[in-house]
């Protein structure tokens, strides 16, 4: 786990091993969210690439009878 440090304009640099696991780039858009405590940065995605990434789930349920 690294630790990074807030700058006095409450900016942060991402690690390097973060940025390059997650293809991040310069510029890129992403989502802030607090929960219980902690700061989630989530990475925006162009719809391109989400194509796929729900491979393999199982999407039987049941439905309602009006459906």
């Amino acid at each position: 786990m690294d630790a990074v440090t807030v700058s006095p304009d409450y900016q942060v640099l991402i690690p390097r091993a973060v940025r390059e696991s997650l293809r991040l780039a310069p510029g890129q858009r992403m989502q802030v969210v607090e929960h219980e405590g902690r700061i989630e940065l989530i990475p925006d995605r162009d719809i391109c690439e989400m194509c796929g990434f729900v491979k393999g789930i199982d999407t039987r349920f049941n439905r309602e009878d009006d459906r």
